[in-house]
């Protein structure tokens, strides 16, 4: 996989009442913004990665490489290497695209009966960040949700 410039991980909330960016899920926030914002370093990289494994490789312009396999790896076939191949995809995306989150552990979790999928990942925002997870659910209809 190509090189790509890699960025270190500096808080940038060091001022309370500034924003450093918008969180997902969009929405209309509280103050009648029209977006709900993060204040927080810690929260923004939560939202940065809800948006790496929300968006299927190929579908972002100028950035075909951005983005989660895990759309496409529901038509693999459902056998004991999907697991294998979640994890792998999931690191490799995570570690190029968000250097600064470290996955501690995947847990995927195969339904073949319903041909769909549910991965649980456990990560932290750099060493001394604190454990955070993330779920995400992905079935045969292309329906997509994050926890």
């Amino acid at each position: 996989m190509a090189q790509r410039k890699e960025y270190f991980y500096n808080p940038l909330d060091l001022e309370k009442d500034i924003a450093i960016g918008i969180t997902l899920p969009f929405g209309k926030n509280k103050n009648g913004g029209l977006f709900n914002l993060s204040y927080t370093t810690e929260k923004q990289a939560i939202s940065n990665l809800k948006n790496l494994l929300l968006t299927r490789k190929g579908e972002r312009p100028f950035q075909p490489n951005f983005g989660s396999t895990i759309p496409s790896l529901l038509f693999e076939p459902m056998d004991s290497n999907l697991e294998t191949s979640i994890d792998e995809s999931l690191r490799e995306d995570i570690s190029f695209w968000l250097p600064y989150i470290v996955i501690d552990e995947i847990e995927s979790n195969v339904d073949f009966d319903r041909n769909s999928i549910s991965v649980r990942i456990n990560f932290k925002v750099t060493e001394q960040g604190a454990n955070t997870q993330i779920i995400i659910f992905v079935d045969s209809a292309g329906v997509t949700d994050i926890q």
